[in-house]
């Protein structure tokens, strides 16, 4: 098997840099109480949890919401730890985090979410290694942020590939680990999001599968029960504006990518292919999504993977289906 060279060209070192930044400042955000609020924010502004690149950072970087307070989260699980602490009203996150969030006895109610999103996850490797298929990792080493989107992506490649995850070495990294240890050649394979994904897609570097076929990838809208109970016309607004700018997003690509860039604090190309896979339009929570999100659940107890019994159908709440209609 060849070694991975150490020596990387500047174009590398510049998106690796980037991708650092991505992933610091992030980690920054969230230290301390679950997740950073802005300084001036004042006490009854409703508060809201994003993760740079998700639908909520548009619209944050538009300044579409000016009457709210945002905290900033490396990944869905850091995200469902600040509304179990109390500190955020509404977060963004994908299909896995709400699952591990219930079986961890976190109170919060599903009130939006998005068309699917198959291509904004995927696997990586080097193309030097010779992997053709997932199923050539058999016995190789995996990475992936753990209760993430990618988690589901996983169990999903290993289902379709008559696999189980004795077959593989999972390792558990988050964004900022994964990145070091996939270009270092610490990991066979690295199981990643946009705009990790993105900053990645680089000479070399091969896509392995997607989630394609395999999973829906949704973007979901978290909502802490209290909030949702005594707050309900405040978070109606802010999803009518977050609907309006997602929208609008979708419309003016080019726009959207030279808003989001700085935002991000990566490329504006980089940003645009990401964009371009991974923003979709928001849609209503139904019964098929709570059927949806319960099959997830379902398997990750059948794999032990978290306790059960655990009832995802109950957290789903349409009571706000109208603003995304």
């Amino acid at each position: 098997m060849p070694t991975p060279s150490t020596s990387h060209p500047p174009h590398r070192r510049l998106l690796t840099a980037a991708l650092t930044t991505v992933a610091v400042l992030a980690t920054v955000a969230v230290s301390g109480c679950g997740g950073s609020a802005d300084a001036d924010a004042a006490p009854g502004k409703l508060r809201i949890g994003y993760q740079r690149f998700g639908g909520l950072s548009l619209v944050k970087a538009r300044d579409a919401a000016p009457d709210v307070q945002w905290s900033l989260f490396e990944s869905g699980p850091a995200l469902t730890e600040a509304l179990k602490a109390g500190s955020i009203d509404i977060g963004q996150v994908g299909e896995a985090p709400p699952v591990f969030a219930a079986a961890g006895k976190i109170p919060f109610s599903i009130i939006g979410t998005s068309a699917p999103i198959p291509q904004g996850e995927a696997v990586l490797v080097k193309a030097d290694r010779g992997y053709r298929s997932f199923a050539d990792l058999k016995g190789r080493t995996v990475a992936l942020n753990k209760g993430s989107n990618v988690h589901w992506l996983l169990v999903r490649l290993l289902e379709a590939n008559h696999m189980t995850l004795k077959d593989i070495q999972v390792k558990y990294l988050k964004p900022a680990e994964g990145r070091p240890a996939f270009d270092g050649g610490q990991i066979d394979a690295w199981v990643i999001w946009d705009p990790y994904f993105a900053l990645a897609e680089q000479p070399g570097v091969q896509v392995l599968a997607d989630a394609t076929g395999l999973a829906s990838n949704r973007e979901y809208v978290l909502a802490a029960p209290r909030a949702v109970d005594k707050r309900s016309d405040e978070i109606r607004a802010f999803l009518q504006r977050y609907r309006e700018v997602t929208d609008w997003g979708i419309a003016h690509p080019e726009e959207r990518a030279s808003t989001l860039a700085p935002e991000l604090k990566i490329p504006q190309d980089v940003t645009s292919r990401a964009l371009a896979r991974s923003a979709r339009p928001l849609a209503p929570v139904t019964p098929a999504i709570g059927d949806e999100l319960q099959a997830i659940t379902d398997s990750f107890i059948a794999l032990e993977l978290i306790p059960g019994p655990v009832d995802l159908r109950s957290r789903v709440d349409g009571r706000f289906n109208e603003v995304f209609q």
